[in-house]
Parts: structure tokens; C-alpha cells; sequence
């Protein structure tokens, strides 16, 4: 799962979305069948983990005054390329929201007959679709996990 890049709640957490209305936790537990949301930080990573279910960013270092993607300056991407040649048992990479999808999709261009790119829709508060609209889009990765 790649995000873009941790907004200032997660950055000031020190912790993947971290801000309290960010719906990534309830969503990923949709997906998995599992409570995320209730437990604490550090069994959600070994929960997804257990799950074969790993977290990171598109962008690697950039400027952004607040927290919205459309703010993103200045932008150097992780070499995802490189982090999938690591993972030979890679299958599927899912990407939260528009702005990781279009960078992510671009950067492993030329993958998709290897793995499947699926773009989610934003688990950020800053997207006003509703959770059950969101949810449904996510439990499509049910099958990739399976």
C-alpha cells in the first residue's frame, strides 16, 4: 500500500496516518476483516504485516505547507522500482489516493504485467466521498490478499 507522502499529523506522530480522521486504519480493516482501528499503533503494522500487507510513500522527501497533496513541491520520489525487485513474491500494489496513484503508476510503468496497480480512493478526510464509498472500492484488494 503506498501512500504519498505522511501529512503533518503522521509526520508529528512519527506514525503512518496518524490523523484521527483519516479513515486508512477502518479501511484497511474492511479489507482484512480485522479491527485495526482499535488497536494500538504498533500491532496494526504487525496485524497488516501478518496479512502480507506492507505500508510506504511515492514521495521520498518534498515541501508541502500543510497537509494536502495538491500542495507537494519540490517533489523526489522513492525508487519503487528497486523496492519491487526486492520483493519477488509481489503481486499487487495499491495506491491511496489520486496523487500516489498518477506518481506511483508512472514510476512502475512497464510493471503492470507483473503486478496489478490498483488506485484507491483517499482515506483522507480532505476527500468528502462517503466511508461505505470508499469501503467498497477498497475491498477489492479482499482477492489480491487472499
Amino acid at each position: 500500500m503506498l501512500g504519498s507522502l505522511p501529512g503533518e499529523a503522521s509526520l508529528a506522530a512519527g506514525r503512518y496516518y496518524a490523523h484521527p480522521r483519516n479513515a486508512f486504519w477502518r479501511l484497511m480493516g474492511e479489507v482484512i476483516g480485522e479491527d485495526l482501528a482499535v488497536l494500538d499503533y504498533e500491532d496494526r503494522l504487525t496485524t497488516l504485516l501478518r496479512h502480507r500487507v506492507g505500508l510506504w510513500d511515492v514521495v521520498g522527501e518534498a515541501t508541502r505547507p500543510g497537509s494536502l497533496d495538491t500542495a507537494i513541491r519540490d517533489v523526489v520520489h522513492n525508487d519503487l522500482a528497486a523496492l519491487v525487485a526486492t520483493l519477488p513474491d509481489l503481486r499487487a500494489v495499491a495506491f491511496n489516493g489520486g496523487k500516489a496513484a498518477k506518481d506511483g503508476g508512472r514510476l512502475l510503468a512497464g510493471l503492470e504485467g507483473r503486478l496489478a496497480l490498483i488506485p484507491l480512493p483517499s482515506s483522507s478526510p480532505a476527500l468528502t466521498t462517503a466511508f461505505a464509498a470508499k469501503a467498497a472500492a477498497w475491498r477489492a484488494l479482499r482477492q489480491r490478499l487472499g
